[in-house]
C-alpha cells in the first residue's frame, strides 16, 4: 500500500511539472489555458511536419498561385491575434477539396480546393479560418488533451494491473479521439476567418457561400484517399447562417464601403490548373501502373486496392491480409540501397539473389520481422517479400508484407507483381495528358445548360461542372461572362 501511494504521487507530481510552466493565455480568448508546449515547441513541430506534408503530397508547381496564397497570408496575419508568427501558406498538389493547418503557423490549400473556388473573398474566407485554428492554438490543445489523457492513463497503469494490460490500446483511442477539431473549435474558427477576412478588406459572405457548396457536393470518402474538407473539419451546425452573421457584424462594425469579391481576377489566375488527378505523377489502366515521368510500369494482383502518393504506392486487398509498398530505395548502387533500406526496417535476411527483371539488375530478398503484441504479449511473425531494381542508375523496391500465417500463399501472386516491373517505352502511355481547368467567356445570354452545351461540354459533365460554378444548370449567365470547364 505504501508503494501504491508513492506511485500515485508521482504521476500527480509529473502531471503537475508539465502543466505549471505551460498554463498560458490563449491568444484569441484572452483567457488562461493549460498547454504543454510552448510557442517555440508549436514552431519546431509545424517546421517538422511540413517537409513530410509536401513528400506526401507534393508542391504544386505554379508560383504564381504559391506567391499569391502567401501574400494574403502575410496580409492576414499582420491583423490576426499572433501577428508576430510567421505564416507559410502553401498549395499543395492534390486533386482532392481541402485545406487544413498544422501547429506554428503552417497552413496548406489542395489545388482541388483551388479549382473549387469562384472568387478571391472565398479562397481568403478559408485561409482565414485555417489561420484561427492556428492563432487559437486548436492543434497545441488537442495534443494537451491528448497529453493529459495519457498522463491520467499512465497513472492507471501503475495503479492497476488490469489497467495496464488494455494501456496500449486505449492509448490509440485517445490519439483518435482527438485526432478532430472539435465543433466549437469549428465554430471559432469561422468567428476568425470572417473577422481576418474582413479586417483584409474582403467579402467574407463569400465564406458561407462556399461551406454551402461543399455540403452540396457531398463528396465520396474514397476519393483519392484523403479525408475532404467535411470530414476533416466536422460543421458545427447552422454554418451557412452563423458565417453570414459573422460577415454583417464585421461589415458595420468596420464601415467599409468597398468589400472586395474579385471573381474575374481570380478565374484568370486559375484558368489552366491541373483538374483530377494527375496523371504524370502516375496512373492505373486496369492493374497497371505507370509513371510517365519515371518512365516505369508494373502490373498488381487483380481486385487489390491501390493508393498513390508522391512519395509511394501502397496496394493491399480488401481483407487486409497484406501489403504491398512500392518506394524509393537509397544509395550509391543497387547494393548499398537493398542493404540500407532492410537495415532501416530492422528484419532479418533469410533470403538474398541477384537477379534481373524484364533486363533490369534487381536484388530479390525473403525476410522476416518479429515483434511482441503489447496487447497479448505474444511474438508476432510478419515475413517481407522485397525486389530491389536499379532503373538507369535510379533505384526502387517493391516490398510485399503479409502475416507468417499467410506468407507462403500470397508469395506467388506478390512475386508474380513483382517480376512485371519493366521500363516504360511506350509513347502513349507517357506522354498522357491531365485535364485542366479552363475559365471560358459565354457568348451569348443563356442558361448554363445552354453555355455548357455550346462549348462542347459532354453531356455527362453538366452536374459537375455546374458544382465547379456555384451554379444552377438552369441559371442565367451573361454574354461575357467567366466560367469553369475541363478540358486536356
Amino acid at each position: 500500500m505504501k508503494n501504491l501511494n508513492l506511485s500515485a504521487k508521482v504521476v500527480v507530481l509529473l502531471a503537475t511539472l508539465l502543466m505549471i510552466p505551460s498554463c498560458a493565455v490563449n491568444p484569441v480568448t484572452g483567457k488562461r489555458q493549460i498547454m504543454l508546449m510552448s510557442e517555440a515547441q508549436e514552431i519546431a513541430m509545424g517546421a517538422q511536419y511540413d517537409p513530410q506534408v509536401l513528400a506526401t503530397f507534393g508542391v504544386y508547381p505554379d508560383q504564381k498561385l504559391n506567391n499569391f496564397v502567401q501574400k494574403i497570408g502575410d496580409d492576414m496575419g499582420l491583423i490576426s491575434h499572433r501577428p508576430n508568427l510567421k505564416y507559410h501558406i502553401k498549395v499543395v498538389d492534390s486533386p482532392v477539396v481541402n485545406a487544413f493547418a498544422v501547429p506554428g503557423g503552417y497552413i496548406y490549400l489542395t489545388r482541388g480546393i483551388l479549382a473549387q473556388f469562384n472568387n478571391e473573398a472565398e479562397l481568403v474566407g478559408v485561409i482565414g479560418h485555417e489561420m484561427g485554428h492556428v492563432t487559437a492554438r486548436h492543434s497545441v490543445s488537442q495534443q494537451t488533451k491528448q497529453t493529459l489523457g495519457q498522463i491520467a492513463l499512465i497513472g492507471g497503469m501503475i495503479l492497476s494491473p488490469k489497467i495496464a494490460e488494455m494501456g496500449e490500446m486505449a492509448m490509440q483511442g485517445l490519439q483518435l479521439l482527438f485526432l478532430k477539431f472539435s465543433r466549437d473549435d469549428e465554430r471559432e474558427a469561422d468567428k476568425l476567418g470572417a473577422e481576418y477576412a474582413s479586417k483584409i478588406s474582403y467579402d467574407a459572405h463569400k465564406m458561407a457561400d462556399f461551406f454551402q457548396v461543399l455540403n452540396k457536393m457531398n463528396m465520396a470518402e474514397s476519393e483519392g484517399g484523403v479525408p475532404t474538407f467535411l470530414s476533416t473539419h466536422p460543421d458545427p451546425g447552422d454554418r451557412y447562417n452563423s458565417v453570414h452573421q459573422y460577415a454583417t457584424n464585421w461589415q458595420q462594425q468596420l464601415q467599409n464601403t468597398n468589400w472586395k469579391v474579385n471573381r474575374d481576377s481570380y478565374l484568370r489566375m486559375i484558368d489552366g490548373i491541373v483538374y483530377g488527378e494527375d496523371p504524370r505523377q502516375g496512373y492505373t489502366e486496369f492493374n497497371t501502373f505507370y509513371h510517365p515521368e519515371l518512365k516505369f510500369r508494373f502490373n498488381y494482383p487483380l481486385g487489390w486496392q491501390f493508393q498513390n502518393s508522391p512519395i509511394q504506392v501502397q496496394m493491399a486487398p480488401k481483407d487486409g491480409s497484406a501489403l504491398m509498398v512500392f518506394t524509393f530505395a537509397r544509395g550509391s548502387n543497387l547494393q548499398i540501397a537493398a542493404d540500407s533500406t532492410l537495415l532501416q526496417l530492422g528484419v532479418t535476411v533469410q533470403e538474398r539473389q541477384s537477379t534481373t527483371v524484364n533486363g533490369l539488375p534487381a536484388i530479390a530478398t525473403v525476410s522476416v520481422q518479429t515483434s511482441q503484441d503489447q496487447s497479448t504479449g505474444q511474438q508476432v511473425s510478419n515475413q517481407l517479400l522485397s525486389y530491389f531494381y536499379n532503373l538507369d542508375g535510379n533505384f526502387y523496391v517493391l516490398h510485399g508484407l503479409a502475416g507468417s500465417a499467410n506468407f507462403a500463399k500470397l508469395f506467388p501472386t506478390m512475386q508474380g507483381a513483382m517480376k512485371t516491373f519493366a521500363r516504360l517505352t511506350d509513347a502513349s502511355k507517357i506522354n498522357v495528358k491531365p485535364d485542366l481547368l479552363r475559365v471560358k467567356q459565354v457568348a451569348r445570354t443563356s442558361t448554363l445548360q445552354e453555355a455548357f452545351r455550346t462549348l462542347g461540354v459532354p453531356a455527362d459533365k453538366y452536374q459537375e461542372y455546374a458544382f465547379l460554378n456555384n451554379l444552377e444548370l438552369t441559371d442565367q449567365v451573361q454574354s461575357g461572362q467567366m466560367i469553369k470547364i475541363v478540358t486536356k
